[in-house]
């Protein structure tokens, strides 16, 4: 059904009536109605919300407020700056302080239990009797008692459930308040299922793309950014309006648990791909541009985690206790900055800059200038006020990491309050002082209370115009997101047309060809790749030891394939025994020795600190400091968490075992070694053993058989080093790049940044060069 609306009747010369075309018309599209006002914006409303259209100068506004003017937030004609400026004028203490909020994970539908859950009318979610596109009883509560604006969503059912899901929670925001829409965001979602096959023809449930470091690897900005313009598109396609990435941090810490997550330790290349990705997530292109780049294809990125949290001492992470503080033993604090002020925010796209940024958990030890303060990056104004804010000029969004205000009270829980240095405030005196450094916005915190407590705190020492003032610029720059990608004109998604976006198969292709493009030849002795179809080849079973996640839950030990045989037997020829093939593939993973801390040293004696350890046999931390550089907690006695002379074994050393074994299964033939790789590692006790060796970051395995079949040439480079063993990995500086004497192999290649194979021999092109300094 279609309603027009004219303007009325004109009088040509030639005196015959002509009525005017109409200047809008009204839509049905099922749970919510679309309004097109040819040349201005698309609008679309609930018709349940009790928002009513107005209609000024032949063109259609919501009346979100519902008091039957036109308020120039409302006007899509307006500046967006204008808009978010009278709104936040608009806006109560208490609302201001929702829009402060950014939610707990929400997963759709919320899990019957655990870390995800929720319910529903007080019952958990079941399959086949409770709608997955409700709202569960909590988000009713955030969204409309704590006036919550921004949530954080993980798993989604279907990209279907997903956007009615968003036109409900939508539909909610709008008939409530001020009708402020829902900016939901999510971390990144585009990585890998391992053993899925890859079907040019096909769709999947979202385009797969290799980890940051993966993308690091290909040292091509392009296709990044090309990657950020599909992934929006995906994102747009699911509710999602803000991407709660990119992870910049250079990696300078071989060890660090977060390694992955980069694109690894050359600062030049985490500033150029980091520009190369906001540009992409953040630009409307065509009939979804509005104004300055921005519209409805932009999804605004929020970069992380300023200053740099890539130099925790010794590769412990911020997310435990343990791993509190970053170091800065090379006195190179400055460099971490460089993929934030000229990558983040100098974008060569129209949005200007990263409309978001998050500071990491870190103490940035001994890094405040002005105060002299030890406390955790989001607290710490000089950080946030003294250098973003004042020296780069940042006016963005900033929005602290999750659970920054909690009580901390263990040394090794994931999910443990990290209020690092101000452990001993109260809950309102941390966001208050989270507030005074300059932050806008609390990860993880569903409930507006503490925020209020924090404002009173204010009122008492700076006066109540101070405090409604230092509210409201907050608010300006949290709308701000809100209005520039459109959702204030129209938040709702047509679920059928979500469906033919995520995952369509002109993504899927283009994430499978940038996996095919992060993977990096590392040797390749006497030419041993790549493999004819008629080879027959041996594939060895690994050993998975027990595990236990971030969450505690656990995994039980298991022994297989690590990759998916039937994938296998398209390619070659395939034997379970060794002295039946020509060539053996063994997959395995670098070393894992968990996050430099264990309860079971503190029963001993110890003070809970272990090595970090990047081999897979047994390791004792004989060069390591006898005294931290950083140390101290409310919850120990001391202040050294040195674990000089501690040993540790990787929990997969058999992965080390696993090759050797083989080899002497294959009495000389090839061993293919194939390594998925998260962080930097000891080649010196697997290199010897291979005859070629792949090192991958997060893709299919279907990838890595077109490169030993020769389907495609290997045309990665490493975006890190490659330490020649752990005693250099303990003498290097975390905060210094390129500083590590590297891995060098039976062909005389060193394993240093930038170095790769292809089939011709070592791949010598500008991309390395370009980045190295």
């Amino acid at each position: 059904m279609t309603k027009s609306f004219m303007l009325g009747l004109s009088v040509w010369a030639c005196s015959t009536l002509a009525v005017a075309q109409p200047r809008w018309t009204e839509t049905d599209a099922g749970s919510f109605r679309v309004v097109t006002n040819p040349g201005g914006q698309t609008l679309g409303y609930s018709a349940e919300s009790g928002v009513k259209l107005l209609t000024v100068a032949g063109l259609a506004f919501k009346d979100l407020n519902r008091n039957g003017v036109l308020d120039p937030y409302e006007d899509w004609r307006l500046p967006v700056e204008q808009r978010a400026k009278d709104l936040a004028s608009k806006l109560t203490v208490e609302e201001i302080a929702g829009l402060m909020l950014y939610s707990s994970h929400q997963s759709i539908p919320a899990r019957a239990g655990g870390y995800f859950a929720g319910t529903y009318g007080g019952k958990p979610f079941k399959e086949g009797e409770t709608d997955p596109t409700a709202l569960t009883d909590q988000q009713q509560k955030f969204l409309q008692t704590d006036h919550l604006r921004h949530v954080l969503i993980t798993s989604v059912q279907t990209p279907e459930v997903a956007a009615r899901w968003n036109n409900r929670m939508q539909a909610f925001c709008e008939r409530v308040g001020k009708g402020i829409p829902a900016n939901n965001s999510s971390d990144p979602r585009h990585g890998t299922v391992a053993r899925a096959e890859y079907n040019a023809a096909a769709g999947g449930r979202i385009s797969m793309w290799p980890s940051s470091l993966g993308l690091a690897a290909t040292f091509d900005p392009a296709l990044v950014e090309k990657f950020g313009q599909i992934a929006a598109n995906e994102y747009r396609a699911l509710g999602i309006t803000t991407a709660l990435s990119p992870q910049v941090d250079i990696a300078t810490e071989p060890r660090w648990g977060r390694f992955e997550g980069t694109f690894g330790e050359s600062p030049r290349l985490s500033a150029a791909m980091a520009q190369a990705y906001c540009n992409g997530f953040q630009t409307s292109l065509g009939p979804k541009l509005v104004a300055g780049g921005w519209g409805f294809g932009s999804v605004n990125a929020m970069v992380k985690h300023w200053p740099g949290g890539g130099a925790g001492e010794a590769g412990r992470d911020a997310h435990y206790a343990n791993g509190k503080y970053a170091v800065y033993p090379g006195n190179n604090f400055d460099q971490h900055l460089i993929p934030f002020t000229q990558g983040a925010f100098k974008l060569n796209g129209k949005t200007g800059m990263a409309s978001a940024v998050m500071p990491y958990y870190t103490i940035s030890w001994n890094q405040d200038k002005k105060n002299g303060e030890n406390i955790a990056n989001n607290y710490n104004r000089y950080l946030i006020t003294d250098l973003l804010r004042q020296k780069y000029g940042y006016d963005g969004v900033v929005c602290t990491d999750w659970n920054v205000t909690g009580d901390h009270k263990v040394m090794d829980s994931f999910i443990d309050g990290k209020s690092w240095g101000v452990e001993k405030l109260s809950l309102a005196e941390r966001h208050y002082k989270v507030l005074m450094a300059g932050v806008d916005q609390f990860g993880g915190n569903n409930d507006a209370k503490p925020i209020l407590e924090a404002y009173q705190l204010g009122v008492k020492q700076h006066g109540e115009s101070f405090m409604r003032t230092r509210m409201e610029q907050s608010a300006v720059r949290l709308l701000r997101n809100i209005f520039r990608v459109g959702l204030f004109e129209n938040p709702y998604l047509n679920a059928d047309e979500s469906s033919r976006i995520v995952g369509k198969p002109a993504y899927m292709q283009a994430g499978y060809e940038a996996q095919l493009k992060s993977i990096v030849m590392l040797k390749n002795k006497a030419k041993a790749l790549p493999l004819a179809p008629t080879k027959t080849v041996y594939v060895p079973k690994r050993y998975i030891a027990a595990s236990r996640n971030f969450l505690g839950i656990e995994t039980p030990s298991s022994t297989d394939y690590p990759v998916n045989m039937e994938l296998v037997k398209k390619y070659f020829k395939v034997t379970d025994n060794p002295a039946e093939a020509d060539v053996a593939l063994v997959f395995i993973e670098n070393p894992k020795t968990g996050i430099g801390y264990d309860v079971e040293d503190l029963k001993k004696g110890g003070n809970g600190y272990l090595p970090i350890s990047l081999q897979y046999g047994p390791y004792t931390a004989t060069d390591a400091r006898a005294t931290s550089l950083a140390g101290g907690d409310p919850l120990e006695s001391f202040t050294n968490r040195s674990y000089k002379d501690k040993s540790v074994t990787a929990r997969n050393m058999t992965d080390a075992q696993l090759v050797s074994e083989t080899r002497q299964k294959m009495n000389g033939k090839p061993v293919i070694v194939s390594v998925a790789v998260s962080n930097p590692m000891v080649f010196s006790e697997i290199e010897g053993d291979a005859s070629a060796i792949l090192v991958s970051f997060g893709v299919q395995d279907q990838a890595l058989l077109d490169i030993m079949s020769g389907k495609v040439q290997p045309s990665g480079l490493l975006p890190m080093q490659m330490p020649a063993s752990m005693s250099v990995v303990e003498k290097q500086a975390e905060d210094v790049p390129f500083d590590m004497p590297c891995h060098r192999d039976s062909e005389g290649n060193a394993y240093d940044f930038g170095f790769g194979l292809n089939w011709k021999g070592v791949i010598k092109d500008a991309r390395a060069t370009m980045y190295k300094k």
